[in-house]
Parts: structure tokens; sequence; C-alpha cells
């Protein structure tokens, strides 16, 4: 039987060894503590093969085959209700019936209690299949767990310690409703003028003499916006005036918003209208609306004025869940160009012999081999600081896991690090695989016999939604750079010995990954020189005796970091490449089959990490001019 996993060895890499599942399912177990859990490692492993065996065909069989069909039907809006196409529908009841939608619940709550890591890596095969269908996917189950992990962090779920379980949760009725595949949710953010900007969101948060809360305003660009169950970001408290920009993120909170009631009678009562379907280019078969609240009943999520908080609880895993989809849109972009290439001829041979066409399968495979290793690495470090945490608060540090105690530091230092460079990159090269994809089918390829300008199509949202590619670049630019302010002894150490291993390593590749720093680290090295002269500059009016303050602590990325944030996007790619390399790296010292995986990146990465270190170093100043001039007249 066809299957997206068998057919996929880097991904049963991971599966299967690339990762440390030891402890992922110790954490996953809560110490095996709970008395109808897996009392072995080895135990849970073989369910989770088994999960992503029966996943990978039933992807095959169910959806693949319905891509095409998907993206043609799209959705209907008529009387105030979304009606998805017959295709979606049939691949939901597959699901519904495989009962996919409690994967990563706690058993008590219903659930199969397997890792987020196994969700992601199952999310690829989804997306493989069809990038719409993974979105929408992703809105089912995902949303029971955020009405959970949004429960333990206003404190309102209960774990019983000695047992391992989760004793009570706030929402464990609508958790259920989900799990069943009955119902979903989703996160209700954007408004007109109002995206990346979330200080400017408008929509009301009102608490009435009863205390009760209602939500009035307008949302747009809502996946799955015909959904039951609405997180929604609404203001509940003005700025004043004289606040900075980022005042108004104070005054957000978060509500949980039922859009309708099913009655015994069979008839439906709203209390969120769906105003629209956007017509978008791509992702036809994901819904995307536009929503009216007028004063709908609302619950609120933890205190008001916490919104923006509570926002940033999941907002690393919606953009580790992007990656994926990523991924698997450019691993069926690949796939589907290989097969085009090896069975067109032209002058004699198959167009996968000709030169120009093997080179670009070969580095559309080597982008989705890197990318993956960045991938699966990072959803292991945001899944294992998350759960350590846990551990941490409802049962003491000192009860956590043996193997695991004392690495949530190191785990969420790397999510933190691997989160945007990650979102970022398999984004942008999901839409430079699926445009090359078009390329190698030609004529064709601009047609809608073969499939590939839809994969296109598909992939032009990547580097918007969750976090656009900007936002991400300028997130990893930030932390960066103010890491290296915080610890610069640490800093240069890490340079001094990454020049040191470019020269004396005695495995040729680690000697050439080393390089790859050298380069990341000079880059990062130059930019912040450049700013911090920059700084002193302006402190020419100001005593002495703050210099220290201002040089150490006083720093505004808005304000001090120009240069740096002109060329954000090039350091990301820098920084993205360099994770890439230490993590095959690791693995290659392992594994020594991966030693291939790393040779091929970094062939593909050094001269364009070169490249970028000298666009870097070397330009930059006419644009910053420019732009002084135009604020200066302004």
């Amino acid at each position: 039987m066809a299957s997206f996993l068998t057919d996929n060895d880097d991904l049963r890499f991971y599966l299967e060894r690339g990762l440390d599942w030891d402890a992922l399912v110790e954490v996953t177990e809560r110490g095996y503590r709970a008395p109808d859990g897996f009392k072995t490692a080895a135990e849970a492993r073989t369910f989770y093969a088994e999960i992503a065996a029966m996943m990978g065909e039933l992807v095959a069989k169910e959806l693949g085959p319905r891509a095409a069909q998907i993206d043609r039907e799209g959705n209907t809006l008529a009387g105030g209700e979304v009606t998805e196409g017959a295709a979606m529908q049939a691949f939901f009841a597959a699901l519904k019936a495989a009962e996919v939608h409690r994967l990563c619940l706690p058993r008590e709550l219903g659930g199969l209690n397997a890792p987020l890591t196994l969700y992601f890596l199952v999310a690829e095969m989804v997306a493989r299949g069809d990038v719409s269908a993974m979105t929408h996917f992703s809105f089912h189950g995902g949303m029971a767990m955020a009405m959970l992990a949004y429960s333990i962090h206003e404190g309102s779920t209960r774990f019983d310690v000695a047992e391992g379980r989760i004793a009570e949760t706030r929402f464990g009725e609508y958790i259920e409703e989900i799990a069943r595949g009955d119902a979903w949710g989703c996160m209700d953010i954007t408004e007109p003028d109002a995206g990346s900007d979330m200080a400017r969101l408008r929509a009301r948060g009102t608490q009435d003499a009863a205390g009760n809360w209602s939500v009035t305003g307008e949302k747009i660009f809502i996946t799955s916006g015909h959904g039951k169950y609405h997180f929604v970001i609404a203001r509940t408290e003005d700025a004043t005036p004289g606040d900075d920009a980022f005042a108004g993120l104070r005054g957000l909170s978060m509500f949980l918003v039922k859009a309708y009631e099913d009655l015994p009678d069979g008839s439906r009562v709203r209390n969120v209208t769906v105003e629209r379907l956007e017509e978008k280019l791509g992702h036809h078969g994901s819904v995307t609306a536009a929503l009216l609240f007028d004063g709908a009943p609302a619950q609120l999520i933890g205190q008001r004025g916490e919104g923006f908080k509570y926002m940033l609880v999941l907002m690393n895993n919606a953009r580790v869940g992007v990656a994926f989809e990523s991924i698997g849109l450019g691993e069926c972009a690949l796939r589907m160009a290989r097969e085009y290439a090896a069975g067109r001829r032209s002058m004699g041979k198959a167009i996968a012999q000709h030169e120009m066409i093997a080179d670009l399968l070969d580095e559309m495979e080597t982008d989705l081999l890197g990318l993956r290793a960045l991938a699966a690495t990072s959803a292991f470090h945001e899944e294992m600081a998350q759960k350590m945490a846990l551990f941490d608060r409802f049962t003491g540090a000192a009860a956590a896991p043996e193997k695991t105690r004392g690495e949530l530091p190191r785990h969420r230092a790397l999510s933190r690090r691997y989160t945007p460079l990650l979102k970022y990159l398999a984004a942008e090269k999901a839409v430079e695989i699926a445009r090359r994809n078009v390329q190698i089918h030609g004529g064709v390829g601009y047609t809608r016999e073969y499939g590939a300008e839809k994969l296109l199509r598909d992939a032009l949202v990547l580097p918007i939604y969750e976090g656009t590619s900007q936002i991400q670049s300028l997130m990893a630019m930030k932390d960066t750079l103010l890491g290296i302010i915080k610890r610069p002894q640490a800093f240069v150490r890490g340079l001094a010995q990454a020049r040191w291993r470019a020269v004396s390593a005695t495995d040729s590749l680690e000697k050439r990954v080393a390089g790859v720093s050298v380069l990341s680290r000079s880059a990062q090295q130059y930019l912040l020189t450049r700013t911090a002269a920059d700084k002193l500059k302006t402190l020419g009016g100001t005593p002495l005796t703050t210099w220290k303050a201002s040089l150490s602590r006083d720093w505004d990325p808005k304000r001090d970091f120009a240069l740096a944030m002109l060329h954000a996007e090039r350091l990301t790619r820098l920084l993205a490449d360099e994770a890439i390399a230490e993590i095959l790296l690791a693995q290659a010292k392992k594994f020594p089959e991966r030693r291939e995986v790393l040779a091929r990146w970094l062939d593909r990465c050094e001269l364009r990490d070169r490249a970028l270190h000298e666009e870097i170093t070397t330009t930059g100043e006419r644009m910053l001019a420019k732009l002084a001039a135009q604020r200066a007249t302004s």
C-alpha cells in the first residue's frame, strides 16, 4: 500500500533514531507515574511508530489523490454557514474515523497522549498531501490542546501529582467535543489595519454589571474561522496619553467565544457572523473568513490585559507547525518535479539527466534535508521546554525525570534560537522549491494539468501568516544582538573557538562547519560594533556617568539597530545556515551515514554565506542615508 512515510527515508530517520525519543517519552509520560500509561520508552516508541505508519497510509490513500479536487471545489458561504467541498469532507471523515484529533491530548481527557513532535512529523505528511487540509487539521486537535494550555497557564487545571494525572480542567467538555471531531477552533487576531501591529487592535471586550463579558468588533483573515470555538484577542484597556507605541499591547485580553449554539430541535443560533470568505490565490480548501462580533458572549482567559502574553504561549508551536507545512509542500513539489523530469525527454535524454535540471533537483532535495533537521530539532526542544516547565510548576524541579533534570534552560534557549530561523527559512524555501517545480515542468507547469502551479499558489502564503518572514528576521536579529550585549565575553570566546576549529579541527567537515560559524559570528560582530559606534555618537550631549548604563542596558531595537534591521534577513539566512550545519554535524558524529547530508549542505551554504557576509559588511549606507533624508523632510 502507498505510504507517505515508508517512501521517505529522511523522515523515518527522525521517527526512528534522529531524536532523543527516550527523553521525550519520559516527559510525555510524566515520569511514568500514570497507572494507565506506558512503562517503558520502548513501549511508547512502538505505539508512536504504529501511529506514524497508519497516518502515512491514510494520507497517501485519502488525501493525496483528492488534492486537485479540494483545490477546485473550495468552500461556499450560504445562509451564514460555510460548507466545505466534498473532497475535504471525505478526508476529514477519514480522520474522524481514525480518531486522529485525539493524538496529543492526555489520556485522562480521552486522548492518545502522543508527543507534539510526533504530531509535527505527521503534519509534514498531511501537508505533502494538501497543505490547505493540513492547515485545517491543525485547528482541530491543536485548538483542543490550546484550551488545555490556557487552562494550565491561568491556573484552572488541577493536577493529581501522585497519580501523574490531570484531575480536572476548565474546558474539558469543549475539548472532548473537538477530540470527537464534532467541532474545531480558531485564533482570531487580525483586524482591518491591524495585522503585525497588534497594538492597533480595536475589537472590544466589555464586562457588564453582573461580571459577564462580551466581545464586539471585526476580525479578518481568520483561518478555519467557521469553527465553533474562537480564541479572540480584544481590547479591554486603553493606552494612556504619552505611552510608547507598544503600550497598546498591555490593554489586550484573551477571550474564548462560542460562535454558535446548536439547539435540540436542530436549529443553530449564531453569536458570531461569518461575513465573507476570502477569495485567495491558493489554499482553496482552507476557509479564510471575515467575522463580525456584536456583543458575542465571551469567557475571559487569565486576567484582563494578559492577551498578548497568552497569544505568545502558542506562537512558537504555530510557527513550528508552519515550517512542517512548508517542508511537506516542498516534498510534494520535489517529487512532482523529479517524476516529470525522469519521464520528459529532450535532446535525446530525460531532462533529469541534463546538468542544470539535475543541479536544481539536487539543491531542492538538499534544502529539504537541512530544513527537516532544523524543524525536527526545533520541535523537540520546544516540546521538552514546555513539558519540563510543567514538571517544575506542579511537582518541583526535583521531581522531574532524572534524565532531563536541569536541562530546561538549554531547551528554552535552543527553541527560542531556532524557531524564527526555521519559520523564516522553511517558508521562503517552500516558495523557491515550488517555483522551481513549475520551471522544471516548463509550459505545462503553467497549466493546471500537472498540479505544479497549485503548489506555487499554495506556497506563497507561507512567508506571510503566523508572522511574516520580515517579522521572523527582526526577532532573530534582536535576540542575537541583544544576547551578545548581555553576554559579550561568551560571544568573544565562541568566535575565538570557531576560528580555532576552522583551522585546527581534524575532521574536514567539522572544520567547514566552523568556517560557517566564523562567517556568522563575524557578521554579528560587525553589526554590533557599528551599532555601538552609532550609539556612542548619540551620547555626546549626556553626562559621562550615564554612558555605562546606556551601553549596557538602554538599548531600543527600533531606535538603535537601523543597520542591523536593514540586514536582518541576510543575517537570518546566515544564522539558519549555521544552525543547520551544527545540527547536521552532531548527527554525523553519531550516525556516520549522515556525513553525506552534511557535506551536501555545506557545498550549498558556504558560498552563499560568504556572499551574505560580504553584503552585510559592505552595503547599506546608501539606503540608510536615503531613509534619514526622508525622515528629515517629513
